[in-house]
Order: C-alpha cells, then structure tokens, then sequence
C-alpha cells in the first residue's frame, strides 16, 4: 500500500494575534461640534471647488471628496500631527482641510495661484506641505501606497514614533504595487497603516465587478497583515478605528489594513457625469447614511440648537468664500518659476 505524502507546508496559525474590535469614539459636545465643523469645512469647500471649476477658474482634473468627510475627519483626529504623515491619491483636498492647512492655500492652489500650498504648479491633483507632515496629492494610481511605505520607514529608521496613514481607493487596491509595499510593511513591520476608502466605484465601475475580493479589508490576509472594515460614513466609527489601529502600530506590531465603507456623492472627478448610477441610489445614500446629518442629530441630542448651527454654517461659508477669492485675487506664479523645484539642487 503506497505511503501518504508527507507534508511539506507549514500548518495554518490557528491564533494569530488580531487588533481588538474597535468602539465608536465617545465623544463629548465639544469634541462632536469639532467633527461637525470639520466636516462641514470640507463640504462646503469642495462645493464651492466645484463651482470655480464650471466658471473655468480651475483647470484640469478635480476630483471632490463629498460624501466622505467623516473620513478623513474621523482618522486624522486621532494623529500626532507633529509627527505622524499622511499621503492620499488625488481625491486629496479634504485630507489636506482636516489636517489643519489654510483652506486659502488649497484654494489658491486650485486655481494655479503663486500664493498656493504648491505655488501653484501642482493644482488639485498635488499638493503637499511638509510643514504639515502631509506628502502628497499623487496623480499615479496606487503610487502613494509605495511612498506611504517609505515614510514609514523613515518614521522606523529615524524612531521618531510617527506613524504614516496612507490612503487609497477601491480602484487602487488591484495595483501589483500595493501588495509589493504590503510585503515589505509586513517583513519589517513598518508603523504604517494602509486605509481603503471604499467609495463603491473605482472611477465608473462598481467594485464588485472589478475586485474578485471586495471585501477590502482581507486583502492583507496572505501578508499575515490584519485588516479592519469600518463604517466610513460615521465619524465616532472612523476615530474609534484609527485608536485602534494606532495602538497596535505604535505597539511595534507593524502595518494595518483599514477599509472604510463609504460613499461618494458626485462623480469620479468633475468631468464625469456618473451616469453608472442612478439618482435614487445617491439619494438613498445622502438620506440615510450622511455623515454630517447623522453628527447634526447628536448635536441637537445634546441641546445643540438650530440657531446654533446655523451661525456655525455662516461662519464656514464666510472662511470658504474668502478662501475663493483669495484664489480668484492672487496672481499666478511668476514664470521663472516653471524653472525651480524640478531638481532638489541646481545644476
């Protein structure tokens, strides 16, 4: 009788450690009033980006972040902002508004202004402020997933204690070069956390007919890297999570995966008119799961009025329209500078 094979793989971990489930934040009055404002500074900017693009003040590609500001908002609030980075695709302008930048010089730099975060060379799609420890606005999709894992490394060889939060897409999650960066997180346990905003659709296609995995969150599973799914159209959600995924970076544990569910109300960038969707499926999405309406419903639990808000409204709505025609008023960079930057010295 002929011998079984002898087995030549290692037999499956059966206790891999995993982070603990993360809980919604707790947050107090004054904490929900900062992630309304937040997130509400977001909205109406991207609005009015939007507006200066129909009026062809903004040119090229712009891609608006509405519908996921909770986001954005919910993760970076938990960061060290003296310390740790962040590194996004191009959908970049409200990760750079919820890390604190002058929504001025976002704007300006929208609109190709000098007195932009880029000096107006990098427009919508590349802005970076290293003053702000914010790398990047990448136009390459998946390239930041890449450089995410090298500022990570620098944060581990320096042992400085930052931690980098790279951000990508749905879309971007299929790049060879993300698995690539996983790789190489895991083996040297980079203080890195890998977040996927799963907006539904990478650019027109719906994720589950482009991703034989959509369950985004598991693609870290062959790298023995963990990975999380997160309600990313609540706020207290998103911040309980990135708590989560904090402590186990910071505990030398190395990278994390976080998919974040979430939704984007408009179109791919300004140029597409989303007509892969229908109308009611958006306003499905605003009416039950918008995430600044469901902030306003706990304000308004704990005695926050309307008239309040209100106030509050005007407030954001006088900061995003001087930061418009700040952009609109400023000049355009002067054209020496199409010579500068290009090298990091001159030759």
């Amino acid at each position: 009788m002929a011998k079984a094979p002898s087995r030549t793989s290692e037999p499956p971990i059966p206790n891999r450690e995993r982070p603990a489930e993360p809980q919604p934040f707790q947050a107090n009055k004054e904490q929900l009033l900062d992630f309304y404002k937040q997130m509400l500074l977001i909205r109406r900017f991207e609005e009015k980006a939007g507006q200066l693009y129909g009026l062809g003040l903004i040119g090229g590609f712009c891609h608006l972040y509405i519908g996921q500001e909770a986001v954005a908002v919910g993760l970076q609030s938990a960061l060290d902002g003296d310390k740790d980075s962040v590194i996004t695709g191009y959908r970049d302008h409200g990760h750079m508004l919820a890390y604190g930048i002058d929504p001025k010089v976002i704007m300006a730099e929208l609109t190709g202004r000098g007195a932009g975060i880029s000096k107006g060379k990098g427009g919508s799609m590349h802005m970076f402020s290293t003053k702000h420890k914010f790398y990047g606005g990448h136009g390459i999709v998946g390239a930041q997933v890449s450089l995410g894992a090298g500022l990570a490394f620098g944060h581990k060889y320096s042992n400085d204690g930052g931690v980098c939060v790279a951000y990508f897409g749905d879309g971007a999650a299929n790049q060879g070069q993300v698995y690539e960066s996983f790789n190489m997180a895991e083996l040297w346990k980079l203080p890195i956390i890998f977040v996927i905003e799963n907006n539904q659709y990478a650019m027109g296609t719906a994720v589950n007919r482009a991703s034989s995995e959509d369950q985004f969150y598991r693609r870290g599973e062959s790298f023995r890297i963990p990975g999380i799914q997160v309600d990313g159209m609540d706020v207290l959600a998103c911040r309980g999570a990135a708590e989560e995924a904090l402590a186990w970076v910071r505990a030398g544990k190395g990278p994390i995966i976080l998919e974040m569910k979430t939704y984007r109300y408009r179109g791919h960038s300004m140029s597409d008119p989303a007509k892969y969707r229908s109308r009611e499926e958006v306003q499905g999405v605003r009416d039950k799961s918008d995430p600044i309406d469901h902030v306003k419903k706990l304000l308004e639990a704990e005695g926050v009025t309307e008239a309040d808000l209100k106030a509050l409204e005007q407030d954001i709505r006088k900061t995003v329209n001087e930061a418009a025609d700040f952009a609109e008023q400023t000049p355009e960079p002067d054209a020496a500078e199409l010579y500068t930057e290009v090298l990091v010295e001159r030759y």
